[in-house]
């Protein structure tokens, strides 16, 4: 069965995180009133739900020398819908965790970058180089 995953999170600005899903990430919207959003990126659902401020610590850790988000999340897309979608981020501007070659000629070798989002949450694209691998170690 092929399942896609749910992800509520507060938001500050549900017009700016609709905008910056929508308009900068090419997701889609689902439902959505003046204090929520679904959006659908890449058959996912995030729910944003506009809150106060909130206290959001995001630590970074070391991977193959890069420093990376520890608090993050993303989704996994294929080469081309990667390459789309990280020329076009560029091409506006968008200030990017440059991408890098994860684990490379081994088992789950990927390319990834990060976005942060209006919110502050770092958004992260993965397009592995055997899809097969996904989960192998």
């Amino acid at each position: 069965m092929n399942t896609s995953f749910h992800m509520s999170l507060p938001c500050l600005s549900v017009k700016e995180t609709k905008n910056f899903y929508l308009n900068r990430i090419g997701a889609t919207a689902g439902r959505f009133t003046q204090t929520w959003v679904d959006i659908n990126l890449f058959g996912h659902q995030l729910t944003f739900i506009k809150a106060g401020k909130f206290n959001f610590n995001s630590p970074n850790y070391v991977f193959e020398g890069n420093i990376l988000p520890a608090f993050h999340f993303g989704v996994i897309v294929d080469e081309n819908t990667w390459n789309n979608i990280y020329s076009k981020l560029k091409e506006l501007g968008m200030e990017l965790v440059e991408k890098s070659t994860f684990l490379s000629n081994k088992a789950g070798e990927h390319t990834s970058f990060f976005i942060k989002d209006p919110n502050d949450y770092m958004l992260e694209f993965k397009c592995f180089k055997d899809p097969n691998n996904i989960f192998k170690s």
